[in-house]
């Protein structure tokens, strides 16, 4: 591996888990801090919005902390991926494409760069390849999309039980009539203007 797919892949990584960590911490301490957030994931028809809002939080910023340090990176990308399919399920999905109107643009690019970098590992200057525990190519793959797959149908599974067609919740961006703390978030919003305005 050359040293410019060191800093290559060294860049992706940290920017990468800057940008999770960010998300995970205005989901606690941005607009209506983890009450706002429990009641924007009630809203996307999740139960246990506290816990949910919780284990956003853990989930962004353990997987940003890890990939910046390039450990268990596998399984970081696998924790990304999985966030992004919820988000992407819940409220994007039905936006189509586009960022601008709140489509799964952005979670999909999120996504897939998780999935490669998890092909690709983290590289030399990572703690996986100090300690001789990379996992990569298929393998890390694999891995990742695995993992992240049965988190994401575990979760919907056990937690989502959708409102009736009538009354879904909008899947506004929750911070997109308010100030943007820590920048644009990657999951969905509550239903109507108010809620969004508490979620962050």
């Amino acid at each position: 591996m050359s040293d410019a797919d060191v800093a290559a892949l060294l860049l992706v990584r940290v920017v990468l888990g800057i940008v999770m960590i960010a998300h995970g911490l205005n989901h606690w301490r941005g607009g209506g801090r983890i009450e706002g957030t429990a009641r924007w994931f009630t809203g996307l028809g999740l139960r246990s919005g506290t816990l949910q809002a919780w284990m956003s939080v853990v989930t962004e910023v353990g997987a940003g902390a890890l990939l910046i340090a390039g450990l268990l990176t596998p399984l970081a990308c696998a924790a990304v991926i999985s966030v992004m399919l919820v988000a992407g399920v819940l409220a994007h999905r039905p936006n189509g494409f586009f960022v601008f109107k709140e489509g799964y643009e952005y979670v999909l690019v999120l996504a897939v760069v998780a999935q490669a970098l998890a092909v690709l590992g983290p590289g030399r200057l990572s703690v996986d390849h100090a300690g001789d525990i990379e996992v990569t190519g298929w393998a890390g793959g694999g891995i990742a999309l695995g993992v992240a797959v049965a988190a994401t149908a575990g979760l919907l599974g056990v937690f989502w039980r959708p409102a009736p067609k009538s009354t879904e919740p909008d899947s506004t961006e929750p911070d997109s009539t308010e100030p943007k703390p820590t920048g644009t978030a990657e999951a969905p919003a509550v239903p109507g203007q108010a809620a969004e305005q508490e979620a962050r």
